[in-house]
């Protein structure tokens, strides 16, 4: 009798968590099974805090992007920048870039889109707005796609009223990625690597990414609104030659390109935007079959529950969770070899931007001294080469590590280019005696920008009457109408690199 007492006690201790494990596998597959069920959502639901209803991990994720918080002032660190894009939005204000969550108060804060007074005035076009709300497609849908790229970015400031969210990229009855930005499918199939209807699912987990993290400029496209001659500015990306640094200015230099004529040195200027995607096809992570996702999203367990983190930042703030489910060796040594890889890269860039800027203040005095434009032009030519190889190789801001080889390449070209234009104009400057010219002091922020003529004071006064008047009704013009989401600022303080100390 005792003996079947103790076989009936061993036959519990075996069942009792045989059956927990059982109720715990079936309660995981149930909440894995409400994750995946795909929910009714409205066409165009811009407000991500809806979406997050249904996906609450990912929508807690994607709020922690507003961590991501600090303001890093670009221009003073390296105040070549300010003389390199005179005349340019960019020499007002350059901040390296935040989160997500605050995609569309940066747009809305930054000098460079200026301080419009109303929907018709304003230095930016309405294309501004393309890759900072999930606004924008519903917008291009309502309006037509050149309707939606005419005009100024003020136009639809009462419209556009949310950040970078979960329509941007998730199909709104299928929940699966898609691409929202038509540009995107236009320059995939003109560049012919990949076309867009072969895209597999783990293409779309870069091709999301793709449609806002690339090089693009704005195509003058004429056409007729009901009688009405209009002017559109078309978002396109420059692929059709191909994807590398070469190809891009070879396709700018066939079209005759210019994003702005730089007022010293007269140079017809190209701005690179942030061609993140061009870099990353180029390197290995791209060659082993690695999407955007894997290392900037990567996938979170939670019980029995696998989803995609949303937290869209830098691998190196998960490198165990990243990095280290391919590379060999501890955290420290990855961050060691990391580190190499961006002083390298950071070495070369300060070496570009010092010989473009001195190219841009040597070619403006050999104007000065009496230059032709026949003795000019492979001048120009050269800095504009060289510049726009920099900005490629700098602009997409994790391309040390998408690429180091490549972007190290282009950098190495960048100051050859620079370099062979200030040659010329040594030669040049010796010709009307201006040989002993040195190009003045550009060391620090204030000293760059009183040498372009850039009324700072003024550019910040305006901008900050725009934020505390119009910028403020275009959200209660979007409240209004029912588009705005107010989790999307939640907490949210105006952080700017003008207002610093204020």
């Amino acid at each position: 009798m005792k003996k079947l007492w103790i076989i009936l006690g061993l036959c519990v201790l075996v069942l009792v968590p045989l059956l927990l494990l059982t109720f715990s596998i079936r309660e995981n597959k149930a909440e894995q099974q409400a994750i995946t069920a795909v929910p009714e959502m409205k066409p165009f639901e811009s407000r991500s805090s809806e979406w997050g209803k249904y996906y609450p991990r990912q929508y807690d994720s994607y709020m922690q992007t507003r961590k991501s918080d600090e303001i890093h002032d670009v221009l003073k660190d390296d105040p070549a920048l300010v003389v390199m894009w005179a005349g340019y939005g960019f020499s007002k204000d350059y901040n390296k870039p935040r989160g997500h969550y605050y995609m569309l108060e940066d747009n809305l804060n930054t000098l460079r889109t200026g301080a419009p007074t109303d929907a018709k005035t304003g230095p930016a076009p309405t294309p501004c707005w393309t890759c900072k709300s999930p606004d924008v497609p519903r917008l291009i849908h309502r309006d037509g796609e050149l309707e939606f790229f005419t005009g100024k970015w003020a136009k639809y400031g009462g419209e556009i009223v949310n950040p970078v969210g979960c329509a941007d990229c998730h199909d709104n009855k299928t929940m699966k990625l898609t691409v929202t930005r038509e540009h995107l499918k236009r320059a995939l199939d003109a560049e012919g690597r990949l076309k867009f209807a072969d895209a597999t699912h783990q293409d779309m987990r870069s091709l999301v990414c793709a449609q806002c993290h690339s090089e693009y400029y704005f195509k003058k496209t004429e056409w007729d609104d009901k009688g009405t001659p209009k002017t559109a500015l078309v978002v396109t990306f420059p692929w059709k030659n191909g994807l590398s640094a070469e190809a891009m200015e070879e396709y700018y230099d066939q079209i005759n390109f210019v994003d702005w004529t730089h007022p010293l040195s007269k140079t017809p200027m190209l701005k690179a935007q942030h061609p993140d995607y061009e870099l990353f096809t180029t390197g290995v992570h791209s060659r082993n079959n690695l999407a955007c996702a894997d290392c900037h999203m990567p996938y979170v367990r939670e019980g029995g529950v696998k989803y995609s983190n949303h937290k869209v930042g830098s691998p190196l703030d998960n490198i165990a969770n990243t990095c280290l489910n391919c590379h060999k060796g501890t955290e420290k040594e990855f961050r060691a070899t990391i580190a190499r890889k961006l002083e390298r890269k950071n070495e070369l860039s300060k070496i570009a931007m010092d010989v473009l800027a001195k190219a841009h203040l040597e070619a403006a005095k050999a104007w000065e001294s009496g230059a032709s434009e026949e003795e000019m032009k492979p001048v120009l030519q050269d800095i504009r080469h060289g510049q726009w190889r920099w900005d490629y190789a700098v602009a997409g801001h994790g391309a040390f590590f998408h690429a180091p080889e490549e972007t190290l390449r282009v950098l190495g070209g960048a100051i050859n280019k620079g370099q062979d234009a200030r040659i010329k104009l040594r030669t040049i400057l010796a010709k009307y005696n201006a040989a002993d010219y040195v190009a003045p002091d550009f060391s620090s922020k204030e000293k760059a920008q009183a040498i372009i003529g850039l009324d700072y004071k003024k550019e910040v006064d305006e901008k900050n009457t725009f934020l505390d008047a119009l910028n403020q009704e275009w959200f209660k013009q979007g409240e209004a109408k029912g588009l705005y989401d107010p989790a999307s600022r939640k907490d949210m303080v105006r952080k700017t690199s003008y207002n610093i100390g204020k």
